[in-house]
């Protein structure tokens, strides 16, 4: 038997992508063209926080700002074609592919 060792303290879990990002059974992780999104099915959306919603099929990234979701193009969907569309989630975390070539505006040396 003897001592437990200290050296117990100081042991870490490992780092991976379900503690980093949080994931739980509500999260949807979305691939994109640059990497992929964590999408929480069970957060509450509030003005501001990034969402992935459906509109006749399609997915789109954007915002409520006011009375309107703003998309990542820069669209707004309003009036009663905001009636018809769905929200799926909030976005927690987007992972960009850091090896596809796409410059980067803040690189890391």
């Amino acid at each position: 038997m003897g001592f437990p060792s200290p050296a117990a303290d100081y042991i870490e879990t490992t780092m991976c992508a379900d503690i980093i990002c949080n994931l739980t059974a509500n999260s949807l992780v979305i691939e994109t063209s640059t990497g992929a999104a964590v999408v929480d099915r069970g957060l509450i959306a509030r003005q501001g926080d990034v969402l992935l919603a459906s509109l006749d099929g399609r997915a789109y990234f954007g915002k409520f700002m006011g009375n309107a979701f703003i998309t990542h193009d820069g669209d707004a969907i309003e009036g009663e074609c905001l009636d018809e569309l769905q929200v799926i989630g909030v976005v927690t975390h987007f992972v960009v592919d850091t090896r596809n070539g796409l410059d980067d505006e803040c690189p890391v040396m």
